[in-house]
């Protein structure tokens, strides 16, 4: 499961970097692609804003095919409060970039499976898989919208990760 984890995040992570590479977030002084796995970063009080929080919050298993087949949901949180330039009265369009966005990096719905425990990476044998996203309605905080769009995330695993 852990390949496939991997594999959708470098994924939307290196769709990211091209579909708007202004989007970055400084994380322990380094920037980069404004997308990170919640699990895999320090707990933060508050969330990142103009970034994508992926969280996985299910798992279930198909045990009855040739092949199990893992089914596991992704939800991607985002928020923003608009720019200061524009005190902020710009957050509904700063939204609505964030969910084009979203839907330009989920497209194509599928890719290839990698083993990222190794220098290069190396491709697996199956592919990994997404349904279309399920957009939550904007939620206003104080002075932020949020939004949390959900994926369901279906990968076989293979021989060498049982």
């Amino acid at each position: 499961m852990q390949n496939a984890k991997d594999t959708f995040y470098i994924t939307l992570r290196s769709r990211l970097a091209t579909v708007n590479p202004e989007r970055t977030m400084m994380v322990r002084a380094v920037s980069r692609p404004g997308i990170f796995v919640q699990d895999a970063e320090a707990p933060m009080a508050q969330p990142l804003l103009d970034a994508f929080a992926l969280n996985w919050t299910a798992l279930a298993a198909d045990v009855q095919l040739p092949a199990i087949l893992t089914q596991m949901t992704c939800e991607i949180q985002y928020a923003t409060a608009g720019t200061q330039n524009n005190a902020g009265l710009d957050r509904g369009r700063a939204l609505e970039e964030m969910d084009y966005e979203v839907l330009k990096i989920l497209y194509p719905y599928a890719s290839q499976k990698m083993n990222y425990t190794q220098t290069p990476a190396a491709a697996m044998e199956t592919m990994v898989f997404w349904s279309e996203p399920e957009f939550g309605p904007a939620v206003t905080i104080r002075d932020r919208l949020n939004r949390t769009v959900k994926v369901t995330v279906y990968a076989f695993q293979e021989q060498a990760e049982l």
